[in-house]
């Protein structure tokens, strides 16, 4: 059994026992870090092809992500961790490459549970990750997740989502100012760029790529016991879906995704951008939306 697998095992054995939405909750001050490491190239090859990536060199935008997944589940999945691992949802990613970064260097991975806040619709955590080389931070990212459960009392502003400002308070200017509201303001009314045909077993050939082999992502069997009808893509494969069709990644200097609705695999979903392609969402039939997103650029 893989680590991120025991890991998905010890979360659902002591998701029972945790009740989200304490008054006295507090997050773990554990921050494990995988020391610095060359990046296997097989298994990034693989990434890039089942993402979209083309080969050009620096690491795709979102695989520090992946590589540091492992700690952040175990984290998460520890005794000392306030939330039920079972029915978190992972609702929105920032993600901040300070410079391009080689496969070659090695790369030091931190991870720690940087806030928990209340939610319209139950507690949020805020996960960050941080990558360096030799010391210095190159990437970046931090994420919400949301446990549900009824609130102790409600929230202002039933529109926005309250740990999201807060979130992008330490990243750049750029993205704490499009933190707390959509990252595309009209993501129905994007042009269509591109249209996906995504098979039925597109879970569990990105699980077998990334480690999370969540059983939501699985099969119909599996993701029935979670609610959903049938198998559901990750949100983070939409994600780095999206980003492979960004023009010139090395200019990047934020990103900001939100996830609006999961896509019930197999599944015809349209890619839709702005003309620069800084702007974009992803589409379903009816024009619902699964995911919305913004690029800012340096300079």
């Amino acid at each position: 059994m893989t680590s991120l697998s025991a890991s998905l095992v010890r979360g659902a054995l002591l998701s029972p026992f945790k009740r989200a939405g304490r008054p006295d909750a507090a997050l773990p001050p554990d921050r494990p870090t995988r020391p610095a490491t060359p990046v296997a190239p097989g298994p990034l090859a693989a990434y890039g092809r089942i993402c979209g990536f083309t080969e050009s060199g620096a690491l795709p935008l979102t695989y520090p992500h992946v590589l540091a997944f492992p700690d952040t589940m175990r984290l998460m999945t520890g005794r000392a961790f306030p939330l039920p691992v079972l029915g978190l949802v992972h609702t929105w990613i920032e993600i901040a490459p300070h410079r391009p970064v080689e496969p070659t260097e090695p790369l030091e991975l931190t991870v720690y549970a940087q806030e928990l806040n209340p939610h319209r619709r139950g507690t949020e955590v805020t996960m960050t990750t941080e990558a360096r080389v030799a010391g210095e931070l190159v990437w970046e990212s931090r994420s919400g997740y949301l446990s549900r459960h009824a609130p102790r009392r409600p929230e202002p502003d039933p529109a926005s989502t309250p740990s999201a400002a807060e979130a992008g308070a330490n990243l750049p200017t750029a993205t704490a100012s499009t933190a707390g509201r959509p990252a595309a303001a009209s993501p129905e009314h994007l042009p269509a760029r591109a249209e996906w045909s995504l098979p039925g077993d597109l879970g569990r050939r990105y699980g077998a790529v990334s480690g999370d082999r969540n059983p939501i992502h699985l099969y119909p069997l599996t993701a029935r016991l979670f609610g959903f009808p049938r198998a559901i893509a990750h949100g983070m494969w939409t994600a780095a879906r999206c980003l492979a069709e960004t023009r010139d990644p090395a200019a990047v200097r934020t990103v900001r995704i939100d996830f609006r609705a999961p896509v019930l695999l197999p599944a015809t979903v349209t890619y839709a951008a702005d003309a620069a392609g800084d702007a974009f969402a992803l589409r379903g039939p009816g024009d619902r939306v699964h995911l919305v997103g913004a690029v800012t650029r340096k300079g």
